[in-house]
């Protein structure tokens, strides 16, 4: 006889942060975070095993064909569930991955009514903090370039704009869930801009597309560092999280004709755009 459900502790519920690169995805973890019952951290490797036990269980293993729908949506959801098993007293949990954004059918399969919200920025600023931290570093080189230490400003803005870049790649998935079929209803939008200009406002918002009572942050006392991690891809300073949130005014370092190229590419801002009618913040 099957054991009814206990009312008293209700299953964990699962929601995913995705979007641009240097573009608050951190800043806002390191926000839910002060909340007891969320748990949020920086990219996981979640997405990336979710993807090589996809593949395994398709048609590239000869002996998938044993393999049901239903067996696959039960291994992936599955894998979500054990992979955070291990974090007690988490009500609710936020998967980070720029991945998740290319994937937003797949979560709604897993998890029907998945939220997922895309952190984004002024691709022109996002490209200039990221060449920031390069310069940051003049006597090493980062995995991010691959390592090649014969690059320029340009080579650098290519190799991260390409489509399989660290800011293409994830330009192109945001852009493709926010015109995609589960945009709607499932897709919040949250700006940098908004988030550090009026961090209570915004994450406010947050907690209303979550449907989740409020908790009163503190946005002048973040806590946050991947230090390890940065220093791994030779990035440090990656994921750094300032312990206040508030906009910082700034020149950009980048050559004119780089910023000037990429400074209208923000497709969330226009609304003829949103034909999906997806929260922006």
């Amino acid at each position: 006889m099957p054991v009814p459900p206990d009312a008293s502790n209700p299953p964990r519920k699962f929601h995913f942060i995705s979007g641009l690169p240097r573009a608050g995805t951190t800043l806002l973890a390191a926000i839910l975070n002060q909340n007891p019952r969320f748990r949020a951290g920086m990219t996981s490797p979640l997405a990336d095993i979710m993807g090589v036990v996809m593949a395994e269980a398709s048609s590239k293993n000869d002996f998938s064909f044993d393999v049901s729908d239903e067996q696959r949506v039960a291994l992936l959801r599955g894998l979500v569930e054990n992979f955070y098993s291990v974090q007690a007293g988490a009500d609710v949990v936020f998967d980070t991955s720029r991945l998740w954004c290319s994937r937003m059918q797949l979560l709604n399969a897993l998890f029907p009514g998945v939220k997922v919200i895309a952190c984004v920025r002024q691709l022109a600023w996002v490209l200039d903090s990221m060449e920031r931290l390069v310069r940051k570093q003049p006597v090493s080189v980062s995995k991010v370039f691959r390592f090649d230490t014969n690059t320029t400003v340009y080579s650098r803005i290519e190799a991260l704009t390409d489509p399989r870049g660290m800011v293409g790649f994830a330009y192109q998935a945001t852009k493709e869930a926010f015109y995609g079929q589960d945009a709607q209803d499932h897709l919040l939008m949250l700006t940098y801009e908004s988030l550090v200009r009026d961090p209570a406002g915004a994450i406010r918002a947050v907690y209303q597309f979550l449907d989740e009572p409020w908790f009163e942050h503190d946005f002048d006392h973040i806590e946050y560092n991947a230090d390890e991690f940065d220093a791994r891809v030779g990035m440090p300073g990656l994921h750094s999280v300032r312990p206040k949130v508030e906009p910082n005014e700034r020149q950009p370092v980048l050559p004119r004709d780089i910023f000037g190229r990429f400074a209208n590419e923000a497709f969330w801002m226009d609304p003829k755009n949103n034909v999906n009618q997806v929260t922006i913040v």
